[in-house]
């Protein structure tokens, strides 16, 4: 396509403005190819997009909606916290909580799945030896995992490959390994999966900050981090433990994802905050990094959680989305600062 740079500026002025998350640190020219002729416009983003809510963003402008798109995308892969190791994983994005019972695995998931969707290679690995909870999420095969050429070959949903220490010990097995043992065998999980080429590998931290948090923290490859919190003080006390870590690690903090922020009435819709409000973002100026969303309590999506294994789809809201969205973005400009 032919470049016309005052063309390609005006629509870049309005792209970086559009109400989307992919587009909250503006849009950088070389992103963008034009055919004026033809009113015929690529986009090509650097990391996962969620093209159908971008249409959508841009649909309601009519100096965009004059031209003709195409989303696209080539998702980088970011320096992480081990530049001597091969990057076969690609970006490495560690949840991490100060405690559990923050919903830490399901917003996993959720992330997980929301950038598969968009079209990413994602991987997800449960690394939360002591409750592991992707097997009871995504579904317990009846057979161990396969091993092909010395390697496990992930589960499949989808097009997410996932592994889990719950998909190699029985139940109650897990709960009783020492913390060395633990780091040992989750490190050997992390490497010896068959992950094949992947954009993103999402990583269900342990809760906590100790010794296994540490190990796998300073071990894995991680392009950076998330912590999840609710708005309780007891548990803003513990996420900051997990985001001072991560900061004395030199792990760069993506941001902060509040989970439980509210319940919304399902008649009037009015929010109901049952755990305290604004904690989330607190903690998220304390460390200057973004508060990543704000997910409501919902019985709904916890029920389909809980019955995803009878069934074929999770849905997933346009909040959960637009936080994955978010993830990606924030993630490929904290490391463009970086460079």
């Amino acid at each position: 396509m032919k470049s016309f740079s005052a063309k390609n500026e005006q629509l870049v002025a309005l792209l970086s403005d559009l109400a989307h998350p992919a587009c909250e640190h503006g849009i950088h020219p070389d992103w963008l190819s034009l055919d004026s002729d033809t009113k015929e416009a690529k986009l090509t983003f650097p990391f996962a997009i969620d093209k159908p809510s971008l249409i959508a963003a841009m649909d309601n402008d009519p100096d965009l909606s004059a031209w003709q798109w195409t989303i696209d995308c080539q998702i980088k892969r970011l320096a992480n916290s081990k530049p001597d190791l091969p990057m076969k994983t690609g970006n490495v994005i560690v949840v991490s909580s100060g405690k559990g019972g923050v919903g830490k695995s399901s917003v996993s998931v959720s992330l997980a799945l929301a950038l598969s969707r968009m079209g990413a290679r994602v991987g997800l690995l449960d690394a939360d030896i002591y409750g592991p909870s992707i097997p009871t999420m995504l579904g317990k095969p009846e057979h161990k995992l396969e091993v092909k050429n010395d390697k496990l070959q992930p589960i499949k949903y989808e097009q997410l490959s996932a592994n889990s220490i719950g998909y190699l010990v029985d139940d109650n097995d897990a709960t009783i390994w020492r913390g060395p043992m633990a780091s040992r065998a989750l490190q050997q999980l992390f490497n010896d999966t068959d992950w094949g080429l992947l954009d993103y590998l999402i990583v269900d931290m342990p809760p906590g900050t100790g010794d296994i948090q540490l190990t796998m923290a300073q071990q894995l490859p991680v392009t950076g981090a998330v912590v999840v919190t609710t708005p309780q003080n007891v548990a803003l006390k513990d996420a900051e433990k997990g985001a001072s870590m991560f900061e004395r690690l030199e792990i760069p903090l993506i941001g902060v994802l509040e989970n439980m922020s509210y319940f919304e009435c399902g008649h009037c819709g009015t929010p109901t905050y049952l755990f305290g409000q604004g904690g989330g973002e607190q903690l998220a100026r304390r460390h200057a990094v973004k508060t990543l969303g704000q997910w409501p309590l919902t019985p709904e999506f916890g029920a389909q959680l809980d019955a995803l294994q009878k069934q074929t789809t999770l849905e997933l809201s346009a909040l959960q989305k637009q936080t994955a969205q978010r993830v990606v973005a924030e993630l490929y400009h904290l490391k463009q600062q970086s460079v």
